[in-house]
């Protein structure tokens, strides 16, 4: 159950789903530029975008945002965070204070076909149990985070690979 937002609080994006999502990505909040921008993954650093192009085989990346959600939807894949809200300095998960959980009991209802969740990220992974437990298969990816460079672009591909076979 979710927590009330409190004015101090960041408030996180809606939810990028359909009733045909059968994967969905979530991350943990999104960082400042993301939010700034009222966008998913709008660090240009982010590599979210491009591993998803890579994914569905389209240049999502390369689309204009009010195009690059329809397309990726069309591919049966949301985007949505943990996290509702929170307090945050900046964008590193490891700041984050006072975080209030997205209500993901509608999900069954909204996105009935949904079968997988991948977490971007160990953060948000912490939810994977949660939804475990709800029956749904459950990944916990690298993060596509640019803070997170242990490992290269081409070794994060081949583990988020895992999220489509």
């Amino acid at each position: 159950m979710s927590a009330p937002i409190d004015s101090a609080q960041l408030a996180g994006l809606a939810p990028v789903i359909a009733p045909d999502t059968r994967i969905l990505v979530l991350g943990s909040f999104p960082g400042a530029a993301s939010l700034a921008a009222q966008q998913y993954y709008a660090h240009p650093r982010n590599a979210l975008w491009p591993i998803l192009s890579a994914l569905t085989h389209e240049d999502l990346g390369g689309l204009p945002y009010a195009d690059r959600l329809p397309r990726l939807l069309a591919h049966g894949i949301g985007l949505w965070d943990v996290l509702a809200a929170c307090e945050r300095a900046g964008s590193l998960d490891a700041n984050i204070r006072k975080p209030a959980a997205n209500d993901f009991a509608r999900l069954r209802r909204l996105c009935p076909l949904l079968e997988t969740v991948g977490f971007n990220g160990q953060a948000s992974g912490r939810f994977a149990p949660q939804f475990a437990a709800a029956g749904y298969r459950t990944l916990v990816l690298p993060s596509t985070s640019p803070a997170h460079a242990a490992l290269s672009f081409a070794q994060k591909l081949v583990i988020w690979h895992s999220l489509i076979n």
